[in-house]
C-alpha cells in the first residue's frame, strides 16, 4: 500500500480508477483506505504557504492552473465510490465554513491509513471506531482549552493577520492586503443581527462579485451599494441622478397576454382599432400608477414594452428590465426598497430612498449600472478588474476564502493558532491521555494523536527542510508546555511562536475540520461489503 509520505505513484492511480464490482470484509475496508490515501496525496502539496501549484485540463482543452484543494478535487475523475465520498468531504467542508478543504482530506486519509494496522491485526472495525470517537471527543475539549477569544468589531489587525495566515497560501498572494480589506468590509456591510441577537451574515446572496475583464486588480473594490451590468431601456433616459427614488417590481409593464390556448376572431375593423385601444389603456393605466408614487428609477424583473418606455420617459423616469431575481434582492436590501407584485398596491414606503447616487458606466465593451454611496446598505458588490479571466477567477477564488474566514469569525469569535501549532498540541495530549485508555481501545486512541501529525509534517515537507528534525523539535516544545502556541512557519520551516508571527485560524474552522475528517473516517471503516449496481459486461 502507499503510505501518506509516499509520491502518488502508478499503483494509487490504479485504485482511483479500477472498477469496483464485489469486495466484501477486510479486502474492501483496505481498498476503501488506499482509495483515501490516493485522492489526499493528490493534494497534499498544496498545504501551506509554499505549496505547489497543479495543472488541470478540462474535458474541452480548457487549462486551471490553481493551488485550491477543493477547485482540484472538483475537477479530478475518479470512478472508485470512498474516491468520490472523499472528494464530497471537501466539497461539504468548503459549503460549511469555507475553509479547511485540503486539510480535511489529508487528515482524513491519515487518521484512515492508521487504521490499517489494526485491522491487520485482526481489530473489529467498530472498536476502532469507539476508540475514534473518543479521541474526538477528548480532541474538542483541548481545541477549547487552547482557544482565544477576540472582539470582531474593534480588532481589525487580529482579523487581517487571521485573513491573510488564511490565504496566504493561495496564487493571488500579491494582492492579499488589499483582497483581506475587501473581504472585511464586505462581510462588515451584509451583517445583520437577527432578532434573536445572534449574527446573521448571508455572503452568497448579498455579497456578489461581478469580475470585469481589462483595468488593473488596483481597481477593485468594495461598491458602498450594488452593480448590474444593464441598460437603460430608452437612449433619452436620464443616466445620472443624484439621491434617486427607486421602485422594484417583478411584474412585466406590457400587456398581460391571454392564456396559451386562448383564439379571438375578428370580423369588423373596428373591433381590432378597439382591442389595441384597451392594451394601450391597459399599459398607460399601470404607467400612471408609477408615475403617482414620483420615482426617479423603475426596476422590473420582467419586461417592459415600447410604449410604456414611452410614458416613462416622458415622465423623466429611468427604467430597467429583466433583471435578475437575485440581483433585485441585493437592490433591495441595498436601497432600502420592497420589491413590489402589481402597480395598483405601490405605496410610498415601499419605494427606497437611501441610493445617494445612480450612474450608468462604461467598462470595457459593457454598460454598467451603479446604485453607489447607499446610507447603510445590507448588499454590496464586490467589482473586481484584471487582465485575464484566469487571473479574475483566482481572484475570486481568494476572496470567497477571505470572506468565508470574517464570516466564521463573526459567528463564533475564537481563534486557534495555526502553522501545525493546534494539530502538534492535539497529537500530544491525546498521546498522553491514551495511556490512561484501559483495554484494547489504547492502540486506536493514540493513533489519532499519530495521525494528527500529518498536517505540522506536510507543512514541513513543501518547505523543504528536514522534517524529522523538525517535527522531534516541535514535539518536545508541546511536550515540555501543552498550552504552547509554537509551530512552523510555512515559508521557512522554522519554529516560531504563532503570537508572534500572526498565524490563527478561527475556532469553526479548524474544529469543523477535525470532526469532519474522523467522522468520515468512522464512517468508511464500519464499510465491510462494495457491490456494484451495475451488471458486469460479459
Amino acid at each position: 500500500m502507499a503510505s501518506m509520505g509516499a509520491p502518488p505513484g502508478m499503483g494509487q492511480v490504479m485504485v482511483l480508477n479500477t472498477k469496483t464490482q464485489r469486495q466484501t470484509g477486510r479486502e474492501a475496508q483496505l481498498g476503501n483506505i488506499r482509495a483515501a490515501v490516493a485522492v489526499a496525496n493528490i493534494i497534499r502539496t498544496t498545504l501551506g504557504p509554499q505549496s505547489m501549484l497543479k495543472m488541470l485540463l478540462d474535458p474541452m482543452g480548457g487549462i486551471v492552473m490553481t493551488n485550491d484543494g477543493n477547485c482540484i478535487l472538483r475537477e479530478v475523475d475518479v470512478s472508485h465510490p470512498t474516491a468520490k465520498s472523499m472528494i464530497e468531504l471537501s466539497r461539504a467542508q468548503e459549503e460549511e465554513v469555507g475553509d479547511g478543504t485540503t486539510s480535511v482530506i489529508v487528515l482524513s486519509a491519515q487518521v484512515l491509513a492508521q487504521a490499517e494496522q489494526f485491522l491487520l491485526n485482526k481489530y473489529h472495525p467498530t472498536v476502532i471506531v469507539q476508540a475514534y470517537t473518543k479521541a474526538l471527543a477528548a480532541g474538542l475539549k483541548i481545541c477549547e482549552d487552547l482557544a482565544i477569544e477576540v472582539d470582531v468589531k474593534s480588532d481589525n489587525a487580529m482579523i487581517s493577520k487571521l485573513v491573510l495566515s488564511s490565504i496566504g497560501t493561495n496564487f493571488s498572494s500579491r494582492w492579499n492586503d488589499m483582497l483581506v480589506d475587501m473581504a472585511i468590509q464586505a462581510v462588515h456591510t451584509v451583517t445583520q443581527t437577527t432578532p434573536g441577537g445572534s449574527p446573521s451574515v448571508d455572503i452568497k446572496r448579498y455579497a456578489k462579485v461581478e469580475k470585469i475583464p481589462g483595468g488593473e486588480l488596483e481597481d477593485a473594490r468594495v461598491i458602498k451599494g450594488v452593480m448590474f451590468q444593464k441598460d437603460v431601456t430608452h437612449s433619452k433616459m436620464r443616466r445620472r441622478i443624484e439621491n434617486p427614488r427607486i421602485l422594484l417590481l417583478d411584474s412585466p409593464l406590457e400587456y398581460k397576454k391571454g392564456e396559451s390556448q386562448t383564439t379571438m376572431e375578428i370580423t369588423e375593423e373596428q373591433d381590432w382599432n378597439t382591442m389595441l385601444k384597451l392594451e394601450e389603456e391597459y399599459v398607460e393605466n399601470m404607467c400612471i400608477q408609477i408615475i403617482e408614487h414620483k420615482p426617479d428609477i423603475v426596476i422590473t424583473e420582467k419586461g417592459v414594452s415600447d410604449l410604456a418606455q414611452h410614458f416613462l420617459q416622458k415622465a423623466n423616469i429611468t427604467a430597467f428590465r429583466r433583471l435578475r431575481k437575485t440581483d433585485n434582492n441585493r437592490v433591495a436590501k441595498a436601497v432600502g426598497a420592497t420589491i413590489c407584485s402589481r402597480t395598483d398596491e405601490i405605496q410610498d414606503s415601499d419605494i427606497g430612498t437611501e441610493c445617494g447616487l445612480f450612474e450608468m458606466r462604461k467598462l470595457g465593451d459593457d454598460w454598467f449600472c451603479f446604485l453607489e454611496e447607499c446610507k447603510e446598505p445590507k448588499a454590496c458588490t464586490i467589482m473586481l478588474r484584471g487582465g485575464s479571466k484566469d487571473v479574475l477567477n483566482e481572484v475570486e477564488r481568494s476572496l470567497q476564502d477571505a470572506m468565508q474566514v470574517v464570516r466564521n469569525v463573526v459567528y463564533n469569535p475564537r481563534l486557534l493558532p495555526g502553522g501545525g501549532a493546534t494539530e502538534m498540541a492535539l497529537a500530544v495530549a491525546l498521546r498522553k491521555q491514551g495511556q490512561l485508555v484501559e483495554g484494547i481501545q489504547q492502540g486506536p486512541f493514540m493513533a489519532v494523536g499519530d495521525a494528527m501529525e500529518v498536517i505540522p509534517r506536510t507543512l514541513a515537507q513543501n518547505c523543504g527542510v528536514s522534517v524529522i528534525r523538525t517535527l522531534t523539535a516541535l514535539r518536545a516544545k508541546h511536550a515540555a508546555d501543552p498550552k504552547c502556541h509554537i509551530g512552523i512557519n510555512g515559508i521557512t520551516g522554522e519554529l516560531v511562536d504563532m503570537n508572534e508571527l500572526g498565524i490563527w485560524e478561527p475556532f469553526a474552522v479548524k474544529v469543523q475540520t477535525i470532526k469532519t475528517a474522523i467522522e468520515n473516517a468512522c464512517m468508511i471503516l464500519r464499510i465491510d461489503d462494495i457491490v456494484s449496481g451495475s451488471k458486469s459486461a460479459k
